[in-house]
């Protein structure tokens, strides 16, 4: 059975860390190495895959969702209140890209000591107080330390979720992969759902300076999602590990599919972090801004079916430039027709793609490489984006800053995005 941990998360960093923990048969492994218990998978399925596969979503919707991406919705309060230029509103999500790096890096150490299973929970659970602290103190400070640690302690979670679901199905290669499209894809996006819902009409019902307490609600809810996924968590044993040794990867045969992906951590974070920003400099109302986030959210959770008809027939970088095109198109609407339809149709693009270029990685790793590199291959694609990612925001507040005008980030974005889908057509298939 082929290694499913199709990649539909953000960047795509549990693969990294999992994926060279390839699924082997018992059968396949030899005598010795099929008796070691540290390398045994257990035969029996979870009694209740589905409902474990639930509480590993709800924190994905805790580590990706809540932690990550409800910024966005609680910058403009926190700019105003606080008197942030917009370098400085940035800088808070690039301080939890630079904690999403350290986490995986961690997680990646860990791994060799402790069971996914364990990372997961300790993520989970500290995630969530992370996000509750975040509603404690306004002080830049605080809320630099705060998004760094949310940003180390869920990559831990989200790097794990998604080792541990490919365990549910692991004789069903179809049910396998709709469970992971459903873990990143409905889990994320649920998490934007339910901010996009709330945070835009309670802080225009009492005013920007309650920002707190919707971090404070954000994170009561995390925790109360954080009894069924350990819960999920302890039902799945860890994946056995390979033997076989990688081979060294083709790195100047691969380069402009990591040129791409270093694009799409550039730009795609733009959108996440100031969209709401520049809806409220566009004297956007509270309920219209709540209706954009939940059609980004909803579409977030039905881009696997959107998408996987191409992954399914191109072994080259087209699948990666269609979506980077995709996303650059969401990132300039806004700001090119900032009217209501516009802005929706921005939602639905952006949002039917923006998951979906970790799956390109994953896609192109999968057919053009042997299972032996993926994981290498996977964790090198990571590295790239996560670094790209840090530059993003900050880099977007300061252009913001320079023009006076956030909606000129966007476009820039939308730039990146597109130089980076050049790059990706150039990727041939390697076999």
């Amino acid at each position: 059975m082929d290694c499913l941990f199709a990649g539909y998360g953000n960047g795509g960093l549990w693969m990294g860390a999992f994926c060279e923990m390839s699924v082997v048969p018992s059968e396949k492994l030899d005598a010795p190495f099929a008796r070691n218990p540290r390398y045994l998978l257990m035969t029996a399925a979870p009694a209740r895959p589905w409902l474990v596969l639930t509480g590993l979503a709800m924190g994905v919707t805790v580590t990706n969702g809540f932690a990550r991406f409800s910024y966005g919705l609680m910058l403009p309060a926190m700019k105003s209140e606080m008197g942030w230029n917009y370098a400085q509103a940035g800088w808070l999500n690039t301080a939890n890209a630079l904690g999403y790096i350290v986490g995986a890096v961690l997680t990646m150490v860990l791994i060799r000591y402790t069971s996914p299973g364990r990372l997961f929970g300790f993520g989970l659970i500290t995630t969530a107080v992370a996000i509750l602290a975040t509603g404690l103190n306004a002080e830049l400070w605080w809320q630099t330390l705060w998004r760094i640690l949310a940003g180390i302690f869920g990559a831990m979670s989200f790097s794990t979720a998604g080792a541990l679901t490919a365990g549910l199905f692991r004789d069903d290669p179809r049910r396998n992969a709709l469970a992971i499209a459903i873990l990143f894809g409905t889990g994320g996006g649920l998490g934007i759902v339910l901010c996009g819902a709330g945070l835009p009409l309670m802080l225009d019902r009492f005013g920007p300076q309650v920002w707190p307490i919707g971090w404070i609600i954000i994170g009561i809810i995390s925790l109360s999602f954080v009894p069924l996924g350990l819960w999920s968590a302890r039902q799945l044993p860890a994946p056995a590990l390979s033997q076989t040794k990688a081979a060294p990867l083709p790195l100047r045969r691969i380069w402009p599919e990591m040129t791409g992906y270093a694009g799409f951590g550039m730009g795609y974070i733009v959108y996440l972090t100031f969209l709401s920003a520049w809806m409220t400099d566009q004297a956007a109302s509270a309920g219209f801004i709540a209706a954009v986030w939940v059609v980004l959210g909803l579409c977030i959770c039905v881009s696997p079916i959107v998408w996987r008809p191409v992954f399914a027939r191109h072994a080259s970088g087209l699948p990666l430039a269609l979506i980077l095109c995709c996303i650059a198109a969401g990132s300039a609407l806004p700001v090119v027709l900032p009217n209501g339809p516009a802005l929706l149709i921005s939602a639905v693009v952006f949002g039917l793609s923006v998951f979906m270029a970790p799956g390109a990685v994953t896609n192109f790793t999968r057919q053009n490489l042997p299972p032996e590199s993926w994981g290498a291959a996977i964790g090198l694609f990571t590295v790239v984006f996560a670094v790209a990612q840090t530059v993003g925001p900050y880099g977007a507040g300061l252009v913001g800053d320079l023009f006076g005008n956030i909606g000129v980030s966007l476009l820039a974005a939308a730039g990146l995005l597109l130089i980076g889908a050049a790059a990706a057509l150039l990727q041939r298939p390697l076999k």
